[in-house]
């Protein structure tokens, strides 16, 4: 009941904003000012200048401190897309902690829910994010334009965007809920995209340093040094940050160091290089997966038992010699010993941007990856052999080695009222993934967070993986009238998939693979876009899009086709169909210089649906048995508000009802094997609501975020689920504004994450999704951190 009313209040808050609104309660002599005015564009020009003054700004002199911004540069609602997009501003972003994920600066936005087990987001095992009924494998991600890949945690073909960007060098990020562009690299991008963009360095030399102290015995520093402008017009900066925290519960850290480059070289009044680098390497303990039932009986704080590998060898020589478990352990999956995920990479890419005359412009560029990985996990299921130490446990790793590079280019030529586009992409991506256990001693206290490289002993499987991806889009803006404007275009999209599976190994002794190699297609030469805009006057404008997209397969072992066994691989050739998806959005937006407001409406039909259903727990690392097992429908409202309403005063709220239910049973040999049809998407609730107020008047500025989950089912029958949760953020800094060395430059910031130290689950699925879970046993759920706090100073010298 008391979630009925928050949601109540949340949905009808745009509403109530639009019609208390100053300029809403006096509309028709508003709609007839700007009418009468309408052919008169320098007037336009001159109000939408100081934002454009503002967003140039923000690029060209990135500053540590979190600047005073009004708040249409905060974020911005889209006003004259055609299709539902918003714009969140760097400012955002700096607001959380150094080393938050951008993704929780994005999760108030319409329809967008993001979780993670700990307070920064960065935990990779446990990050999620889910846009209208599409989790992270079906979204788009690009950074600066390269492809991040599906941003699972075993990704095969990218990296997550904390490890591509420290967080100071974010610049704005653009969400479109229903399909990006037409000119997204991206092969899965079926229900969104988001593109996260890197601020270019200073005109001006200067430096600057951070450091950030808090809970759980975090520490983060951070430096940067900007060149300013050099001769020959080109500028660069180079920046490198530590940063540290132990895990929130159990034993364990979270370490990442990380380094940036940016270069940019103007070759001339018509062509601009520029050249970004990227080097990181992250080792994090795991929290342990939990179950309803053991949160019912150990509570939240229940971890991996890091530091007591005696306790540990208990459990695992009870379950191989099928004697009693020790007091209060249930099985042997009840609780681990240690877990963790090590990552290793190095990006770049470099970019010539030229234009030959007023009408034809565009870029070209390059760009490369490579990930060292190992998710790693010490097993009671698999002994060490007595010859190499004899413990009842050993570690087992899946291992990541990604290599590829692409190319990416787009020209545009101006034309009337047209803005013709078109492109290409082809990415060329080798990957390595293999499965391996490692000798633990019998004594002592070993370590899961350092890397594995030799001495295995066994190889479970092994294979070796190559994508090449070949992208063409055509399009064209076609400004009908002043008022009406049209997108429409379309992108052909081929994937070819090869896989090579090798033999494993024990002691030494070649075992026959399990996992099959061959082949996979998935081509579409017409994934067509279309969209209008029609802006009645300056204030009101209507939008409607449809957009048709393909998912490429996986190419990796643990997920896609190649994830079955040979058997399960031969009898889907032929007939395994590439996932797609058709969307269709109808949407309002109104703007002022101090208000904006949106509301969307959208209707989602996605095909084909793939899914791989593990055999046994997580731990074990079997195969999955992979079918086309029909369609989801997602219909849904997404609503934003956006209103300075006093100065210095601005507040944020948004709502998005979201209907997403599978269209089919799945089915077995002619079968029902899971009576699923009408039920909703797991991990997507039905209805979420953030309101934010804040206050900035150059000096002291802060915000408080209200985030609100409904219930979120974890069974493919929904037969279980975590129930809804609000949760409180608070973040508040001061800037000083002074003459005076030391002062001058300088700002502090207090964020609260948690406020009110509710108690919930923040990720499900973490360990994946079963049919039915009657008892609450299944191990897929992450505890969300407790109230923590941390504290900021910065220092910017010029």
């Amino acid at each position: 009941m008391k979630l009925r009313h928050r949601l109540i209040i949340s949905a009808s808050l745009p509403a109530l904003l639009v019609a208390m609104h100053p300029a809403a309660m006096a509309q028709n002599v508003t709609v007839a000012q700007h009418d009468a005015a309408q052919p008169n564009q320098k007037k336009k020009t001159r109000q939408a200048q100081p934002a454009r003054k503002r967003a140039a700004a923000t690029a060209a002199e990135p500053k540590t401190a979190v600047e005073a911004k009004s708040p249409e540069s905060i974020i911005v609602l889209g006003a004259g897309q055609a299709r539902e997009t918003q714009t969140i501003s760097r400012t955002a972003i700096q607001e959380y902690t150094p080393g938050t994920s951008p993704f929780k600066a994005l999760s108030k936005l319409p329809g967008v829910m993001f979780t993670s087990s700990d307070p920064l987001g960065s935990y990779e095992w446990s990050q999620q994010i889910i846009i209208r009924g599409f989790d992270q494998s079906r979204l788009g991600f690009t950074f600066d334009g390269v492809p991040l890949g599906n941003l699972a945690y075993g990704n095969d073909n990218g990296l997550s965007i904390g490890r591509a960007l420290q967080t100071e060098n974010n610049g704005p990020a653009t969400l479109t809920q229903g399909a990006g562009a037409v000119g997204v690299a991206a092969s899965n991008d079926l229900g969104g995209a988001l593109q996260f963009t890197s601020i270019d360095p200073s005109d001006k030399f200067g430096a600057d340093v951070s450091g950030t102290i808090g809970s759980a015995s975090t520490w983060r520093t951070f430096a940067r040094i900007n060149s300013g402008l050099l001769k020959g017009g080109g500028k660069f900066y180079v920046s490198y940050d530590h940063q540290d925290a132990n895990k929130w519960k159990g034993d364990g850290v979270q370490r990442q160091d990380q380094a940036n480059a940016k270069y940019v070289q103007p070759l001339g009044d018509n062509l601009k290089l520029t050249v970004f680098g990227d080097w990181s390497k992250r080792a994090e303990n795991d929290y342990q997966d939990l179950s309803l039932a053991q949160i019912k009986t150990y509570g939240y704080n229940l971890d991996n038992i890091t530091g007591n590998y005696a306790l540990a060898k208990q459990i695992a020589y009870a379950y191989q010699n099928g004697t009693a478990f020790p007091k209060g352990i249930e099985n042997q999956d009840t609780v681990y010993y240690n877990a963790g995920g090590l990552r290793e990479d190095a990006m770049g890419y470099g970019k010539l941007d030229f234009r030959v005359n007023n009408r034809l412009s565009g870029y070209v560029m390059g760009y490369g990856h490579t990930n060292t990985g190992e998710g790693v996990w010490v097993t009671p299921y698999t002994a060490t052999p007595a010859e190499l130490g004899g413990s009842p446990l050993s570690t087992r790793t899946t291992e990541y080695d990604i290599h590829r590079a692409g190319f990416i280019g787009s020209l545009t030529y101006k034309i009337a009222n047209h803005a013709i586009e078109g492109g290409f992409w082809f990415e060329n991506n080798n990957f390595n993934q293999a499965r391996r256990f490692y000798p633990l001693a019998l004594d002592g206290s070993p370590s899961s967070t350092h890397w594995y490289r030799d001495n295995a002993f066994a190889t479970q499987w092994q294979s070796a993986f190559n994508t090449k991806t070949y992208q063409v889009h055509l399009g064209d803006t076609w400004k009908i009238t002043p008022k009406l404007k049209v997108n429409y275009g379309f992108k052909s999209l081929i994937v070819d998939n090869t896989a090579r599976a090798m033999n494993g190994s024990y002691l030494g002794t070649p075992m026959p693979t399990a996992y099959p190699s061959g082949s996979l297609n998935a081509t579409n030469g017409f994934l067509p876009q279309v969209g209008a805009n029609y802006r009645f006057n300056h204030n009101h404008e209507i939008f409607v899009d449809y957009a048709r997209n393909m998912a490429a397969f996986d190419s990796a072992q643990t997920s896609g086709p190649f994830s079955t066994t040979v058997a399960g691989f031969q009898a889907l050739q032929g007939k395994l169909k590439p996932e797609m998806s058709n969307t269709e959005e109808l949407g309002y937006r109104y703007h002022t210089r101090t208000f904006q407001a949106t509301v969307t409406g959208y209707y989602v039909e996605f095909g084909n649906r793939l899914l791989a259903v593990t055999q046994g727990v997580g731990i074990q690392g079997n195969a999955s048995v992979l079918s086309n097992v029909g369609g989801v429908i997602s219909r849904g409202i997404d609503t934003a508000v956006n209103w300075q309403f006093a100065p210095n005063w601005s507040i944020f709220a948004s709502y998005a009802f979201n209907n997403s239910f599978y269209e089919d049973d799945v089915m077995a040999d002619g079968k029902v094997s899971a009576a699923i049809k009408g039920k909703n998407v797991v991990g997507m609730p039905r209805n979420l609501a953030n309101v934010q107020l804040g206050y900035d008047d150059g000096h002291i500025w802060g915000n408080v975020l209200m985030q609100i989950q409904d219930r979120r089912y974890y069974t493919y029958t929904n037969d279980a689920y975590v129930p809804a949760n609000d949760v409180f953020n608070l973040n508040l800094g001061y800037r000083f504004k002074s003459h005076n060395f030391w002062l001058r430059g300088l700002d502090t910031q207090i964020n609260v994450s948690n406020l009110f130290n509710k108690r919930y689950v923040a990720t499900v699925g973490s360990n994946g999704f079963i049919n039915s879970d009657p008892s609450g046993t299944f191990q897929t759920l992450q505890a969300a951190a407790p109230r923590m706090v941390f504290f900021t100073i910065r220092k910017h010298f010029n």
